[in-house]
């Protein structure tokens, strides 16, 4: 349904705080329910915050879900205010009308949501010429995909030489996809009369960096994602199903499990016994913890588009299916138009699979933490395999 149309105003409110505090995480809210009650907090309480929070530290975990807080509320109230001064003299909207759009609008772009109040906007297709909009919207898309830890090191360390091994993943690998994807979707996409191939030189560039901003979680579009080539598709499915960094407000198997993946090929191929990244070595449990959740992740999909392929009944092009099961893991949003057209059942599995598309990275996450530094008392014989 059309967000702008189908809710009234007090429907769309619900839907506002319900991206607030979703985008903030359980965890997170969480945390400030202990703030605010006084409450001390256990040793495996500090541990699960932390492994949630994306810290390296226990200590001070309640200071810095606090400073968390503020951070996202700030960046979200600067956000909605350009927002509203451009609404205002572009609309020609009364104040209360474009602060109420602007700070929708920030809460969804930070929070990675990709709903829109705007009328008629058909995501945000209507700010097509406008690039002050698209710019203060794909820097909170960005912002709102980095995390807190990793912006909180950007203002404190500020040189890339020393920031955390954490950080130079997200960063690298954020930079990367941002890069590639631009470059992908300008060159499969240059003469699609559909998407780019009406807009001058300039504006194509402008497009593609956005849609490869937006497409790794935030959902909003400036092209009909319909009218996109099926490489093109495919290859949004890949930035999709990769999502976002740790304890961010994105989705996917995040760019921290990406990177760990990544460095573990790289030291396989070199012929290294242990996994390094930027001179540092990953503890085993962790490289276990990323391909655990690299793999489950892709039978999930697996699953779930398998099942989407029986109950429409041959109703949508397969690609179409897997584009909105992945977008579903990866709370997307981004769908080639086929939702509406799902059966029930098609619709209760997308339901299910956004839920655990949002929770089961984390829940996994904290479930295999608590295995971390225990010494197994027993080791059995060592046997080779062949493979390959």
């Amino acid at each position: 349904m059309d967000t702008p149309v189908y809710w009234s105003t007090a429907g769309q409110a619900i839907i506002w705080v319900l991206i607030l505090v979703g985008g903030l995480g359980w965890m997170t809210m969480a945390g400030f329910i202990y703030i605010l009650l006084g409450q001390r907090i256990t040793l495996s309480q500090r541990m699960a915050f932390r492994e949630s929070l994306g810290t390296a530290r226990i200590g001070g975990i309640l200071r810095t879900i606090r400073n968390l807080m503020i951070t996202a509320l700030l960046l979200q109230l600067i956000g909605g205010v350009l927002l509203a001064l451009k609404f205002h003299n572009s609309f020609d909207w009364s104040w209360p009308r474009a602060i109420w759009h602007g700070l929708f609008q920030a809460v969804s772009g930070f929070n990675n949501a990709g709903f829109t109040t705007i009328p008629d906007s058909d995501s945000l297709s209507v700010f097509q010429q406008d690039f002050f909009t698209l710019g203060i919207m794909a820097v909170l898309i960005m912002l709102g995909g980095l995390s807190f830890a990793v912006m909180a090191e950007f203002v404190r360390v500020k040189r890339f030489s020393r920031f955390s091994l954490d950080t130079k993943i997200v960063v690298t690998a954020s930079v990367v996809l941002w890069v590639l994807g631009a470059i992908i979707v300008f060159t499969l996409e240059y003469d699609n009369i559909g998407t780019l191939g009406p807009m001058s030189f300039g504006q194509k560039i402008v497009h593609s960096v956005f849609e490869s901003i937006t497409a790794r979680a935030a959902g909003f579009s400036t092209m009909g994602t319909g009218l996109l080539g099926p490489a093109t598709l495919f290859f949004i499915i890949g930035l999709m199903f990769i999502g976002t960094a740790s304890a961010s407000a994105g989705g996917g198997i995040r760019l921290n499990t990406l990177g760990v993946v990544v460095a573990t090929i790289l030291s396989s191929v070199r012929g290294n016994d242990h996994v390094n990244a930027y001179g540092r070595e990953i503890a085993p449990s962790q490289v276990h913890r990323a391909i655990t959740v690299v793999a489950l992740g892709i039978l999930f999909v697996f699953v779930v588009a398998f099942i989407l392929t029986g109950t429409e009944h041959g109703q949508a092009k397969f690609i179409s299916l897997l584009f909105e099961a992945v977008s579903a893991v990866g709370t997307v949003g981004l769908s080639t138009g086929i939702t509406s057209d799902l059966s029930t059942i098609g619709r209760l599995l997308i339901i299910v699979t956004m839920v655990v598309g949002r929770i089961g990275p984390l829940a996994l996450g904290l479930a295999l933490v608590h295995h971390e530094g225990r010494t197994p008392l027993y080791r059995f014989p060592h046997e080779r395999i062949r493979i390959g």
